[in-house]
C-alpha cells in the first residue's frame, strides 16, 4: 500500500494552486460531492453516477476496484485543503477487463476504464484535466499495477483530442456510433449522436508529445472535408460559426487531414435555435466526420496526430495514416 502522503499531489497553474488527492473516505456521504460536481459540470441530472454507498462499496481501499481522484482549488490565504465547497474537478474509473473469456487469470487482462473526468467551467483553463489525468497514471501504475486504460470521447471535441491524442498519445481503438443514444446536458445534445472513440493510454509511455508527433510533413496532406467560417443567427445573436463543407474521401490515398470544429461544444449551444438551418450545423459535422473516420478506418488507415492548428486548414483536425 502507499505511503499516505502518496495519495495526494499539488498542482500549480501560474497563482492558482490545486490539491490532487485520492479518495479513500470511509464515510458514504463524502461521496455525495462526487454526484453534485458531476451535474454542475455535465448538467444531466438523469444520469447517475452509483449511489453514495456504492460508491463507498466500489473504492479500492475498501472492497472494490474504482478510483476516485478528486481536485481542490486553494482557499483565500492558499490554503489546500478536502473541502467539498473548493471541489474543482474529479475523475471516476473502475478495473476492466479486456478479453471476457480469458476473465480473472491474467494480469495482463486487466484494464482501467476512466469513465469521467471532469473540471468545473469556473476551472477551466489550469491545466487541471491534465494534471489529473498524468496522476491518474501515476497511481494505476504504481498502486494498482495496471499498463493501460481505456476510455472514450467526443472525436469533435478539439479540448480532449488535445489531451489524449497530443499530450497523452493515446491510440484510437474504434469509432464506436451513438453509444450513449439520446444524451443531453451541457456538453452534449439530443439530436447529434453521441458517436465516441474508443481509446486505449499505454501507462509505459512517458514521452511528451510536441505537436503535431508522428504526423511528418503534414501540409502535404490532402485533406477530405472542407470547412467554412459564416455569420448564422445563433442562440445568442449573431456568431461566426465553422460550418463542414463536402467530403472528398478518395483524395486520400496513404494519409489524410480531417479538419473538426475548434469548440464543438460552443456549436452545440449556439445552434440550438429554431432554424432548421442553423440547427442542424454540428449534425452536419458528427455525420460527415462519422462516414469519413468509418470509411477510412475500413480502409487500414489510422489515428497518427492530432493539431491545434492543422496544416494547411484554418483550425484543429487530425492527420490518418494507413497502417
Amino acid at each position: 500500500m502507499f505511503n499516505p502522503a502518496d495519495l495526494s499531489r499539488v498542482h500549480v497553474h501560474g497563482a492558482a494552486k490545486f490539491l490532487l488527492h485520492v479518495e479513500t473516505s470511509s464515510r458514504a456521504a463524502d461521496y455525495a460531492r462526487y454526484e453534485e460536481i458531476r451535474n454542475a459540470i455535465w448538467g444531466f441530472p438523469e444520469d447517475r453516477l452509483a449511489g453514495t454507498r456504492n460508491l463507498l462499496c466500489e473504492n479500492y481501499f475498501h472492497d472494490g476496484t474504482s478510483l476516485i481522484i478528486a481536485a481542490y482549488g486553494a482557499g483565500p490565504e492558499g490554503e489546500l485543503e478536502e473541502s467539498a465547497d473548493r471541489l474543482a474537478g474529479f475523475s471516476y474509473g473502475f478495473v476492466g477487463l479486456r478479453d471476457k473469456g480469458a476473465g480473472f487469470r491474467s494480469l495482463e487482462n486487466f484494464w482501467f476504464y476512466s469513465q469521467y473526468t471532469g473540471i468545473r467551467p469556473e476551472a477551466e483553463g489550469f491545466g487541471l484535466g491534465l494534471a489529473i489525468k498524468e496522476f491518474q497514471r501515476h497511481i494505476l501504475r504504481n498502486l494498482y499495477g495496471l499498463r493501460t486504460v481505456v476510455c472514450t470521447y467526443d472525436p469533435l471535441t478539439a479540448v480532449n483530442a488535445h489531451r489524449n491524442v497530443l499530450r497523452l498519445g493515446m491510440a484510437v481503438l474504434e469509432y464506436r456510433t451513438a453509444i450513449y443514444g439520446e444524451f443531453g446536458g451541457r456538453l452534449n445534445r439530443r439530436d447529434v449522436p453521441s458517436d465516441r472513440f474508443f481509446m486505449a493510454w499505454d501507462l509505459g509511455d512517458d514521452a511528451a508529445r510536441p505537436a503535431g508527433a508522428g504526423a511528418g510533413s503534414a501540409g502535404d496532406i490532402p485533406s477530405v472535408l472542407s470547412a467554412e467560417r459564416r455569420t448564422v443567427v445563433g442562440l445568442s445573436g449573431p456568431i461566426k460559426l465553422e460550418k463542414a463543407g463536402a467530403l472528398n474521401l478518395e483524395a486520400a490515398s496513404d494519409s489524410a487531414r480531417l479538419r473538426i470544429p475548434a469548440d464543438f461544444y460552443l456549436l452545440l449551444r449556439e445552434t440550438d435555435v429554431q432554424d432548421p438551418e442553423v440547427r442542424r450545423i454540428p449534425l452536419d459535422w458528427r455525420l460527415r466526420t462519422r462516414e469519413a473516420f468509418q470509411t477510412l478506418f475500413g480502409r487500414g488507415f489510422r489515428v497518427a496526430a492530432y493539431f491545434d492548428i492543422l496544416p494547411g486548414e484554418s483550425g484543429p483536425g487530425y492527420i490518418l495514416r494507413r497502417s
